[in-house]
């Protein structure tokens, strides 16, 4: 018998992808297409006066311009400017190139008005965190008054953009008021609801297809003016539109990691032992909506500490709206947190793996719940193995290469472990083959495949006898493809549809005086190598193939959904990791070099190696981009971003990732969903900068306080 679940097997969507046989948003064939261009605004606050369209208009294969959105719900009022960049016109023409054109020529005056662009500013007023109240234990002010050793510092991380391959893309296709789009989104069915409020639709009048998606982050997770605006102009040209951004559009377009200025201060006695912890982080929002990321969650429980405040205020200014982006929230809260106890380490004289083993929980104090599983102690303890965490000086400054400062850090990662509703269907057929269905997207961590496993193995088929279909707003139900719940959530379905079809096939079997199987109790009965038997006699088995032909049936089929339940309100679930890294710093030019990355993580039961290997990889290179190269920079004066290019907009190439090494602890958490799985899309980003940034104080006894790392932050 052989289980596909916990085998690194090859994405089953590879050679498509390979091949180009797979077909993102922008390539879909649809007979008529014409090309939507958007004109953006060159302010960034104040009102629209004129758009004169008459130059544009005349162009060779112009066809509309459109400038008056009546008749569809934005976020905000396109009638007044609220970021740089918001589109105030959509050209639409035979070509993208006359579009494009037609857009360079269109025309717009404004009444301007000071923007607002520094969340910093005194007039950036505060509001409090609606997801991420004010809380409290003992008195942690106090507790910084009276301690031995007190670490006080305020870190600042700059704007990050997403840069996915594909950009964002949608053709949108009207068939009276029934509206077809093909969009770039890590969500078809929240996509086709916001398009159906957008325009006053009846539910079920809009369906998103969503077959692949060549990366997102979180920049597809919620819909954008561009998509809406795409729809709107499919509908008053009543014919199909394709409207792709261009890669500064983006930056304006669909939403950023917000940046952000946080103060940390950690007290402790002389033995290490936290007594106090003050957190106070602050955010930029948007003026007409309201972004939160959750920084506050990993300071408040990681570490046992009866004194704790922490409080998160959002600063709106006149920017577009921040969203989710990789480890949203947490990877910025770990950062500061991780940094300070790095630093009340070396104050205090003790190895960092050890003051953090002195301050483990044994409950989750910021809920009361004790944890469904935390390996995080066996995370330090193997990847310190693995990294040579023994090579470590103390000593900052201590260890060279010739010009080359090195210097070894380490920091923790945690990552709550999300889950949600989630439905799937399956049908076998008289051939014995099955095919299953739910809403989810596969924006890279393989979705497809993890699927199939699942299904191949509850349903005991190869996996070359399961198609996985996803992408598709008309299937069942499935939540947000984000923060790592999707292995959890649909997975569970996937598992518990698969368990009722096969269960039906057995009953079919177990009464049926034809079979093999008459008479077995249904519990005797497993599945496995293409067939169901007796356990106990594996000799004795039947296949679906000859319990339908018997019933004269072309198939069986089930639609199942699963739901987390209550779980929540009983235990704290998270996943953890730790994360070692080496680096090298040119002593005269301040250069950082990440020579060297282990990372040991408790993700619960991996359902594919190879692909667990290849997200962590992938979390800890972008790890690597935040702490070392990513930073939008802001023109104070409009708020433009004005590195909106992949050639200033630096990420991790080639050869800035160094030897990664990625391992998961054999584990499971039952608790929390049958498949005994936890999210690890997000957690093998969340610990990486703070690890480099402790790797760099070791080697230059310089702590870092402000990201990127980079030779200005060393003079």
């Amino acid at each position: 018998m052989t289980e596909v679940v916990g085998q690194p097997r090859s994405r089953v969507d590879g050679r498509l992808k390979v091949t180009g046989g797979a077909t993102y948003s922008a390539e879909h064939q649809i007979p008529g297409l014409v090309h939507a261009v958007l004109v953006n605004s060159t302010i960034t606050r104040g009102r629209i006066s004129t758009v004169d369209i008459g130059r544009a208009l005349a162009l060779p294969g112009v066809l509309r311009v459109l400038h008056d959105f009546t008749g569809v719900r934005l976020a905000y009022d396109p009638a007044e400017i609220h970021f740089a960049g918001q589109p105030v016109a959509v050209v639409v023409a035979t070509t993208l190139e006359q579009a494009m054109h037609g857009a360079s020529l269109v025309e717009v005056t404004y009444e301007s008005q000071v923007p607002l662009t520094d969340f910093t500013a005194p007039e950036a007023v505060a509001a409090p965190a609606k997801q991420s109240p004010d809380y409290r234990r003992g008195d942690a002010d106090a507790a910084l008054r009276t301690a031995h050793t007190v670490v006080d510092l305020t870190y600042t991380i700059p704007r990050e953009h997403h840069n996915p391959m594909e950009l964002p893309a949608m053709i949108a296709v009207w068939q009276g008021d029934r509206l077809t789009v093909y969009d770039k989104t890590q969500w078809v069915q929240g996509t086709a609801a916001d398009l159906e409020k957008a325009f006053g639709l009846p539910t079920g009048n809009v369906r998103v297809i969503s077959p692949f998606v060549g990366g997102a982050f979180g920049n597809a997770g919620v819909t954008w003016p561009h998509e809406v605006l795409a729809a709107f102009t499919a509908r008053e040209l009543r014919q199909p539109v394709k409207l792709v951004l261009t890669r500064k559009q983006m930056y304006s377009g669909v939403g950023f990691r917000p940046a952000s200025r946080q103060r940390l201060a950690l007290a402790a006695g002389a033995d290490g032992r936290l007594t106090g912890l003050v957190h106070e982080p602050h955010t930029e929002t948007s003026r007409y909506e309201q972004y939160e990321d959750r920084l506050v969650d990993v300071p408040r429980f990681l570490y046992r500490t009866p004194n704790l405040r922490s409080e998160y205020r959002v600063h709106a200014i006149d920017t577009n709206t921040p969203t989710f982006m990789r480890g949203p929230g947490e990877v910025s809260g770990a950062f500061v947190l991780e940094s300070t106890m790095d630093q009340l380490a070396h104050e205090l004289g003790l190895d960092p793996i050890e003051l953090r083993r002195r301050n483990e929980p044994s409950m989750d104090q910021a809920t009361g719940q004790p944890f469904s599983t935390r390996r995080i102690l066996d995370c330090y303890t193997d990847g310190a193995r693995r990294f040579g965490w023994d090579r470590r000086s103390p000593r900052p400054r201590s260890r060279r290469d010739g010009d080359w400062l090195i210097g070894l850090g380490m920091a923790a990662a945690a990552y709550h472990n999300n889950r949600r509703d989630a439905s799937a269907s399956v049908r076998v057929h008289a051939d014995g083959t099955a095919e299953v269905a739910s809403a989810s997207s596969d924006m890279g961590p393989g979705t497809y495949t993890s699927m199939t496993q699942v299904a191949a193995d509850t349903l005991g088929l190869r996996m070359e006898r399961v198609t996985f279909r996803l992408g598709d707003s008309t299937l069942p139900k499935a939540p947000l493809h984000s923060g790592s719940r999707t292995m959890a959530s649909v997975g569970s379905a996937v598992l518990t549809a698969c368990s009722s079809v096969r269960d039906h096939l057995v009953r079919l079997a177990v009464v049926d005086p034809a079979s093999p199987l008459h008479g077995v109790k249904p519990e005797d009965v497993s599945a496995a190598d293409e067939r169901l038997y007796v356990t106990d006699e594996p000799n004795r088995s039947d296949t679906y193939q000859r319990i339908l032909a018997r019933r004269g049936m072309s198939h069986v089929d089930t639609e199942q959904t699963w739901s987390p339940g209550d779980v929540d309100d009983h235990y704290s679930s998270y996943a953890y990791g730790a994360v070692f890294a080496e680096v090298a710093v040119d002593e005269s030019l301040g250069l950082v070099r990440v020579r060297q990355m282990t990372a040991s993580y408790d993700v619960g039961r991996v359902v594919n190696p190879k692909l667990a290997q290849s997200q962590a990889i992938g979390g800890m290179v972008a790890g690597i981009g935040m702490a070392l190269l990513e930073h939008s920079t802001v023109d104070p004066r409009d708020g433009r971003v004005v590195n909106a290019n992949m050639a200033d907009y630096l990420v991790p190439v080639n050869a800035d990732a160094p030897e990664l090494d990625a391992v998961f602890l054999d584990s499971s958490d039952p608790l929390t969903d049958p498949l005994g799985v936890k999210g690890l899309g997000e957690v093998v980003i969340v610990g990486v900068p703070a690890a480099i940034a402790n790797a760099v104080f070791n080697a230059t006894g310089v702590r870092v306080t402000d990201l990127p790392i980079t030779l200005d932050k060393f003079l």
